[in-house]
């Protein structure tokens, strides 16, 4: 895909998490959380292999009680995916998750409690080489920070982070990322750009509790783009109250339309009017879901009449041009003798963008 401008990314420290690289110009990887019981293993799982269908690197786990600790024991045996567990308030869940093979530890300083129980995770961190993300959040800032500011913004977010940045630099403990989080757009913007000048670790960025679907892929979208394009950012989650998967597909979005990382089609589609030879929107959305395997880079212009649809086509890697009960067919930019059939379009053109897949294997 062509871009017309290049985003120079923040230098950062290498870490990884299980076989995937962080930071240091790696990649950014998409991540996601399960929202299954951690206890009901069968359907966790099946969530998991849900998201690596979809192209997820990283999937967090929430254990928040010494069973789903056991749980994410089981789990971890059974998946060949980096799992994070997710910590709060007990220290202790922590180092068992780790004994239990835990690739990350994702905690809040802010409530895990006093630096001793920090301490003893970093100590089982480091002998066990795994890293940890501090991920500070609006939410659930320390109280003594919350006093000083009044109101989360986006100084006592850095402030809650530095703190602690320092305190496992102090351990000399430098396997980690960093977060800070708020569901505020602008308040998680500028947050991250103080932050990214402070610290040289790996960041990971969001909106945290975005909201539902719509609502939050416009709210990460915005603030993933302010951020991705000014160079921060080493990992990244979508968080929708939605389906996991939904998280996944739209932050490679994300990542596909600024041209930092693709997987995928790139289905380029009209917004559709009484011009359209065939039902697009219909097209378009049950292409998506049957192609969602594919994770080679293409681009497919499905266009429902001539007035852009030949011009679309001419730069896609596979174009359709609507026209009277067949359409249209390029490949590369050049039309095809043989027309897809209008009642028939969606089947054929499978067809088509999986043959040309074959071919640039070959």
């Amino acid at each position: 895909m062509n871009t017309y401008k290049t985003i120079n990314r923040r230098k950062s420290d290498r870490i990884y998490i299980g076989n995937v690289p962080i930071g240091d110009n790696a990649p950014i990887a998409v991540q996601s959380m399960t929202n299954t019981k951690t206890t009901d293993i069968k359907n966790t799982i099946s969530q998991i292999t849900q998201l690596k269908k979809v192209g997820v690197d990283i999937i967090r786990i929430s254990v928040p009680t010494e069973e789903s600790a056991k749980a994410f024991k089981i789990i971890k045996k059974q998946v060949n995916i980096p799992l994070i567990a997710d910590i709060h308030f007990d220290y202790r869940l922590a180092i068992q998750s780790i004994k239990y093979g835990a690739d990350c530890l994702r905690i809040n300083p802010g409530n895990i409690g006093n630096k001793k129980r920090i301490n003893e995770i970093i100590n089982c961190a480091k002998y066990n080489n795994v890293p940890i993300r501090i991920g500070v959040n609006a939410g659930s800032l320390e109280h003594d920070i919350l006093k000083k500011y009044k109101f989360p913004i986006p100084e006592a977010l850095v402030e809650s982070a530095i703190r602690h940045v320092e305190y496992f630099d102090s351990l000399n403990f430098n396997q980690f990322k960093v977060s800070i989080k708020s569901s505020d757009v602008f308040t998680t913007v500028q947050a991250n750009q103080i932050l990214s000048k402070k610290i040289t670790q790996p960041i990971h960025i969001g909106i945290t509790e975005s909201g539902n679907f719509r609502n939050g892929t416009v709210k990460s979208s915005i603030g993933l783009f302010l951020l991705l394009s000014s160079g921060i950012g080493d990992t990244l989650r979508v968080s929708l109250a939605a389906c996991p998967t939904k998280e996944v597909k739209v932050g490679y979005d994300i990542l596909k339309v600024l041209g930092i990382r693709s997987r995928g089609i790139n289905f380029i589609a009209c917004p559709t009017c009484s011009r359209q030879e065939f039902d697009v929107i219909n097209v378009v959305n049950q292409l998506e879901k049957k192609l969602e395997d594919i994770e080679t880079s293409m681009n497919v212009s499905i266009i429902g009449c001539l007035v852009n649809g030949i011009g679309e086509a001419k730069i896609a890697d596979i174009g359709v041009t609507g026209s009277y009960k067949k359409s249209a067919l390029y490949k590369d930019g050049v039309r095809q003798k043989n027309k897809l059939n209008n009642s028939n379009i969606v089947k054929e053109l499978e067809i088509q963008i999986r043959r040309k897949l074959d071919e640039s294997k070959n």
